[in-house]
Formats: structure tokens, C-alpha cells, sequence
């Protein structure tokens, strides 16, 4: 296994260990880390497919990412009920 495979699992992971919480309930999907686990794993998984020049992921993560960031800044600014 390479170095870059071995960034992208760790990335993805990340991102199968958020649903898999949120499914099962263990954490909000609209919680901090659920935000947080998708905005690592989309980041690492970018940067795993931008080391390989693999560009429709490179997008497709990076904008999980992004999104993810944005979730969270909103989630932050939010007023506590």
C-alpha cells in the first residue's frame, strides 16, 4: 500500500466513521463533530486524489470539505436554543 493510498483511506474513513455515528444515532447530524470528521476526511481524501492527479475527486472532496466548513461556521454562529 502506498503512501497515498494510505492518506486517502485515512481520509475516507473519516468521512464513513461521520455517517456511520449519525446513522446509529451517536451523534447529530448537524452536531460540530459530525462537521468536523467530514471536513478532515473531505480534506485529506482532496489531498490524497490531488497527490495522484485524480481531478474529479480532487473536486468532489474538496467541496465536501467546504461545504462542510460552511456547515460548521453556521452551526457555531447559531443561537443556542
Amino acid at each position: 500500500m502506498s503512501t497515498t493510498d494510505i492518506v486517502g483511506t485515512i481520509g475516507v474513513s473519516l468521512i464513513l466513521i461521520a455517517y456511520f455515528l449519525n446513522i446509529f444515532s451517536l451523534i447529530k447530524k448537524d452536531g460540530n463533530l459530525f462537521y468536523v470528521l467530514n471536513i478532515f476526511g473531505g480534506a485529506i481524501a482532496c489531498f490524497s486524489s490531488y497527490l495522484i492527479s485524480f481531478w474529479p475527486f480532487v473536486v468532489l472532496e474538496g467541496t465536501w470539505a467546504v461545504i462542510s466548513i460552511i456547515a460548521l461556521v453556521k452551526s457555531i454562529k447559531k443561537p443556542q436554543a
